[in-house]
């Protein structure tokens, strides 16, 4: 199955139709009123299928399209379902209520604004204006996502990249060419302009702002080709302090620099190409001068190393840990393993919440075998950054700009000591990796099938009432995660005995409410925001509050929450499977169908009441656990947007006293299907439930996949003993990096040293190595020592031979 990239037209069961306009604030109108439900009419987007919308939704609520684009701005969005034909004064959209950009009403009626250049990430609320300004009634979103996430499509491209950011240095000259898509830009000329990027004020202050700025035109008013070649001369002194920028291409008949207007943004990347004469004349040099003032402000600022979470011991495990870590874009395994500045390694992750004191970010990349490549044996290790990546809310002010924060703080500084001047270790030595003797694998709960439970301590069981119940509750950080049950129907129309997921919903303490759930009957994904449609058509990645949101694959969705916690909800047919992961700071903290995290099965049958059921509870005692989980009606987190939900959840009790389940001790195959049963399940007694509870064997098939997949998943978390980084003698070397319990390192000396002390090292089950790094001393080795031996003896050999022949010669005279 696949997740359905539904557009609101899509969605309505009954849709608002033509009607009398209203006045502005009239309790009849959404004007100002978007997502309220009260009044005669609902503005909130639930009244599609409820068939309650007001008649003037689309008007005040807006859709655009295209819904995102990249922070940097530029983006001509067209609001959909308005159609303005009489005059306006002026169009003004206003983002976050105060960064206003100027809009048009094009030939056909149709208004269109433009996306403000943004230092964050997310969904940005904008209002729209008709009447220049004098009132804002309309509003809608804006998803503004991270310059990596944007299509090439809306770019405009440096060609070799490489060639830009390395121009000046040793074998890099000539000409530079940029590229664009020049129907993107509707304009018969442009103009290519260079911003520069900086963090100004002190660091880590209330003072520290972050700024593009407008620097200077690379040309103006040329033909809109969609090719520019150009052969870069050093920028005036007074630009040189720009070491990070982009390019922007706008149409000729904006001023040049002027803000907010429709562009074309090249990547961000490294201004070799514009740097000064003293660069040219010698690179290296200047690379080192650089480096070396970094190096001289890193040890003025906070340590924010010991603000990081440590690194997953093993690739499967940083795989696995999906709450706290996702893959860095740049080295993907399932990407084709490109690389660039880690070589030698096949993936990389990224943690995905920034560290709460520094917003740092922490970065783990693995080999193929598995095994963490550290800085400390390899360039190629991966590196923790001031700057994550990602950004960290609230965004806007440094080190918390997405993307560009890090470029300043861990990339360019990359580029001045590694790339440009031989003076890496100088990097190494303040971005070190961490090692992953701290880091503790989440704990794993599932939910499949029919449902059925594996408790975060192991415990399992099946419960399958109708209804809506409360899977995880966590008071720690005010986690709680949801979930909706239904029975199927049988080929013949009858309903079946058991039930499935069918909607998950989640919400940790103020963040937003997300929901996945299955389409009434059709098995289509659908996500929901705070009970609004979302549509992936155009990003797979939604930064939220409280919460990261991505979707992989077409069925299903990860949710990586702000506390570390994650959900992994995904279609297992017919129903949803979900998984939940915890980190150790949870323990003791959660209740709810999924168990009571305490390392002690015997107490996951906790009621409310704190009843704990017995560890041989029978299926009907464990029935009675799970309706006691039933979601009381003032706390649920799930939507009810169509008469069918409103109607058999929303105003019934929220577990089903009237349903009859099939308990497990009730459940028979089929005798014409018993041989394939015992084929297909084997000992799977989940598998064969569901075969005896829906009749059909796919459902079987379904749960053993899930069943599975929990026991792979739980595999990969397996807790792994570290010993640590294990140095390599001075003067000498050692083969092996791989520093986990088994691993053994090999140790030797260089020519003219000596081995004292042991020759390898194991890494032991208690954490420990069994021998310490040995010392190379002065002196001949071995090998030394048997070349004079044997050339000592080869001397002596030739000196004999020499002799009996002169004796013989002699006699024979």
């Amino acid at each position: 199955m696949k997740l359905h990239l539904l557009p609101w037209a899509l969605l309505l069961v009954t849709a608002p139709g033509p009607g009398p306009r209203l006045a502005a604030g009239d309790p009849g109108s959404c004007s100002q009123r978007c997502g309220v439900r009260a009044g005669p009419c609902s503005c909130h987007p639930t009244c599609f299928g409820l068939g309650t919308c007001c008649s003037d939704l689309r008007d005040f609520c807006l859709e655009v399209s295209p819904y995102s684009g990249s922070m940097m701005g530029g983006k001509d969005l067209v609001v959909q379902h308005l159609s303005w034909l009489k005059p306006t004064d002026g169009v003004i959209c206003s983002f976050k209520e105060s960064i206003q950009t100027h809009g048009h009403v094009d030939s056909l009626g149709r208004v269109h604004c433009v996306s403000p250049l943004l230092y964050e990430t997310g969904r940005i609320p904008f209002m729209l204006s008709m009447d220049n300004g004098r009132s804002f009634p309309r509003s809608g979103t804006w998803l503004a996502v991270h310059p990596s996430k944007v299509s090439e499509a809306e770019k405009s491209q440096l060609v070799n990249e490489t060639h830009w950011q390395y121009y000046g240095t040793a074998g890099s000259e000539g000409n530079l060419t940029v590229t664009w898509n020049a129907s993107a830009l509707p304009a018969r000329s442009v103009s290519i302009e260079l911003w520069g990027y900086e963090e100004a004020g002190r660091p880590y202050s209330e003072e520290w702002t972050a700024r593009w700025s407008y620097l200077y035109p690379l040309d103006t008013n040329i033909p809109n080709s969609g090719f520019f070649t150009f052969t870069p001369k050093p920028a005036p002194q007074n630009y040189q302090r720009w070491k990070v920028g982009a390019l922007r291409i706008i149409s000729s008949d904006h001023r040049s620099g002027e803000k907010d207007v429709h562009a074309l943004w090249s990547n961000e990347h490294a201004l070799a190409w514009h740097l000064g004469d003293d660069f040219r004349a010698d690179p290296v040099a200047w690379a080192r001068a650089q480096c070396l003032a970094w190096e001289e402000l890193e040890d003025q600022l906070p340590n924010f190393l010991e603000d990081l979470p440590d690194c997953p011991c093993t690739l499967a495990q940083a795989r696995a840990d999906s709450g706290r870590f996702h893959t860095d874009y740049g080295c993907d395994v399932e990407r084709g393993s490109v690389c660039t500045y880690h070589p030698g390694a096949v993936h990389c992750v990224r943690s995905v919440q920034a560290s709460p004191r520094y917003a740092s970010g922490q970065q783990c990349c693995y080999t193929a075998a598995g095994t963490q490549l550290l800085t400390a044996d390899s360039t190629s290790g991966s590196t923790p950054d001031r700057g994550h990546d990602w950004g960290a809310p609230p965004f806007r002010t440094p080190p918390r700009v997405p993307g560009l924060s890090h470029w300043l703080y861990d990339v360019i500084s990359f580029y001045h000591c590694c790339l440009w001047a031989p003076e890496c270790s100088r990097y190494m030595s303040r971005r070190p990796s961490s090692d992953c003797r701290g880091y503790r694998p989440p704990r794993l709960a599932s939910a499949f099938g029919d449902p059925h439970f594996v408790t975060f301590d192991g415990a399992n069981f099946t419960f399958n009432g109708r209804g809506e119940y409360v899977l995880l509750e966590a008071p720690l950080t005010g986690l709680v995660v949801q979930a909706r049950a239904q029975p199927g129907a049988q080929p013949a129309g009858t309903q079946d005995r058991g039930t499935g997921l069918t909607a998950v919903a989640v919400q940790e303490g103020d963040s937003d409410v997300l929901e996945v759930r299955l389409a009434n009957g059709t098995g289509v994904l659908q996500v929901l925001l705070n009970q609004e449609m979302l549509s992936f058509a155009e990003q797979s990645w939604v930064d939220l509050k409280g919460m990261f949101l991505s979707v992989a694959t077409g069925d299903s969705v990860s949710v990586m929450l702000s506390s570390g916690a994650g959900l992994e909800v995904s279609v297992q047919s017919p129903s949803l499977g979900v998984a939940v992961l915890l980190p150790e700071k949870f323990f003791a903290h959660t209740r709810g169908l999924l168990g009571t995290l305490t390392e002690d099965p015997t107490d996951d049958f906790t009621l409310r009441s704190g009843e704990v059921l017995p560890p041989g509870a029978n299926s009907r005692e464990l029935f009675r656990f799970g309706a006691d989980w039933a979601v009381k009606n003032d706390s649920s987190l799930l939507t009810y947007d169509s008469p069918f939900l409103v109607n058999n959840f929303l105003y019934l009790p929220k577990h089903d006293n009237n349903f009859q389940p099939l308990f497990p001790e009730e459940a028979t195959v089929s005798p014409s299907q018993a041989t394939d049963v015992a084929e297909l399940c084997g000992e799977d007694r989940f598998c064969s439930f569901d075969v005896a509870a829906t009749g059909r064997l796919s459902v079987g098939n379904a749960t053993r996949m899930a069943h599975q997949q929990h026991l792979r998943h739980l595999h990969s978390l397996q807790p792994v003993v570290s010993c640590g980084w294990l140095a390599p003698p001075r003067n000498g070397f050692k083969e092996g990096i791989r520093y986990l319990k088994g691993s053994t390192v090999h140790f030797h000396c260089d020519s003219g040293y000596s081995l004292v002390g042991a020759e390898a090292s194991t890494c032991q089950a208690d954490g420990t190595w069994s021998r310490s790094t040995p010392t190379c001393q002065p002196g001949r080795s071995y090998t030394v020592l048997l070349s004079i031996v044997f050339g000592g003896l080869a001397v002596v050999a030739v000196v004999a031979l020499v002799y009996v022949l002169l004796r013989l010669r002699k006699g024979s005279t």
